[in-house]
């Protein structure tokens, strides 16, 4: 079965870093995009930052300067790095990926991952 795995979300300070993975698993041909979204209750699921087959990178004015999105397509995993945290980015973190998954026919299609915490507070 294809899916995203989320990790390394928790409690950090004001200030301090994390770095959140999303690992593809499954009959994977290639990881073609991905993006990192954010929720927090009583708010839309906010884009945070997106990357493209070409490495393009795409940011939410919040966390510019601050968050880097990276993928490792040999690994077919993607990474947020996360720096200069504050309290205002606290919320769920979710990735979403374009995958190709191999079939009697590849095919591209589109995936989410379950979510991580992340807590940021003194």
């Amino acid at each position: 079965q294809v899916q995203l795995v989320e990790t390394g979300g928790g409690l950090v300070q004001p200030g301090g870093s994390l770095r959140l993975s999303c690992a593809a698993s499954g009959s994977i041909v290639s990881l073609n995009a991905m993006r990192w979204y954010r929720q927090t209750p009583g708010k839309e699921r906010e884009l945070v930052a997106a990357i493209t087959s070409g490495g393009s990178t795409d940011y939410a004015d919040s966390v510019k300067g601050r968050f880097t999105i990276s993928t490792d397509n040999a690994k077919n995993t993607g990474y947020l790095q996360m720096d200069s945290l504050k309290s205002e980015d606290t919320a769920v973190y979710y990735c979403y990926a374009i995958l190709v998954v191999r079939g009697n026919i590849n095919y591209a299609a589109q995936f989410w991952g379950k979510g991580t915490l992340v807590t940021v507070s003194s």
